[in-house]
């Protein structure tokens, strides 16, 4: 099973990888923003911040001092509601009801029960980067019998499109508990979003969106795959991260 694990692991890997280098073949540069009415508009931004805010893709319990968890990850987010709106706008020329994020995200244990975390991502499909960071405190730390508990702070930016800037914010809570190699993972929080267009007559909105989100990590020893589903506002995401974590 654990050899079966290693060769799935490696395929992510492969395909992480790829996600991040290669260009998709129908990528767009939202460069036609201004063509959506200020209802679409408002669609677009609530399935962009649903894809772009902090996923954690990892469990609960404090890294400590000499913690590490470094990998890469990919997440789809549904945005059937928005897909003809971003056509519009100019994101592709072609269907799109998933639009995929591919990170590179570094996570490291501090005294204290505290941890910090960031990321380096990109979503080709739009032609954009993302930077993301987290700051998370543990209530509780954790133990044989007992749940890890903790709350997170979170930011995101996304950057690159010409005609609009976004970010996020969330604050959330979430518990985890471990059962040998296995540890699941839930959570709940808040998402305040800002998104700022610069075409047509289209004006900046900001507001909140609700967040679910739930998880299993599988340790290997050095080599650690995390699954995580994400329902941010109306919106559904999932993803994957294989990583080297101790």
């Amino acid at each position: 099973m654990t050899k079966n694990l290693s060769r799935f692991s490696r395929l992510c890997l492969l395909a992480a990888l790829s996600a991040m280098l290669l260009p998709a073949a129908s990528a767009g540069d939202l460069s036609n923003l201004g063509a959506l009415s200020a209802s679409e508009f408002r669609t677009v931004s609530e399935d962009l911040a649903a894809a772009v805010s902090y996923k954690p893709i990892a469990p609960t319990e404090p890294q400590g001092l000499t913690g590490f968890d470094l990998g890469v990850e990919v997440t789809g987010t549904d945005i059937g509601k928005s897909a003809a709106a971003l056509r519009k706008a100019g994101a592709s020329d072609s269907p799109m009801d998933t639009l995929m994020t591919s990170r590179v995200h570094l996570h490291k244990g501090l005294p204290l029960g505290f941890d910090i975390a960031a990321y380096l991502g990109n979503v080709s499909a739009i032609n954009v980067n993302l930077v993301g960071a987290e700051l998370r405190y543990a209530l509780l730390a954790g133990g044989l019998t007992t749940p890890a508990v903790g709350v997170r702070g979170t930011y995101t930016n996304m950057n690159g499109a010409n005609q609009l800037a976004l970010s996020t914010r969330s604050l959330d809570i979430s518990v985890s508990k471990g059962f040998a190699m296995l540890t699941p993972y839930a959570g709940i929080g808040q998402v305040w979003v800002d998104s700022s267009p610069s075409a047509g007559t289209l004006e900046k909105e900001s507001f909140t969106l609700g967040k679910l989100f739930a998880g299993l990590n599988v340790n290997l020893g050095l080599l650690n795959l995390a699954f995580e589903a994400d329902r941010t506002g109306n919106t559904s995401s999932w993803g994957a991260k294989v990583s080297l974590r101790w």
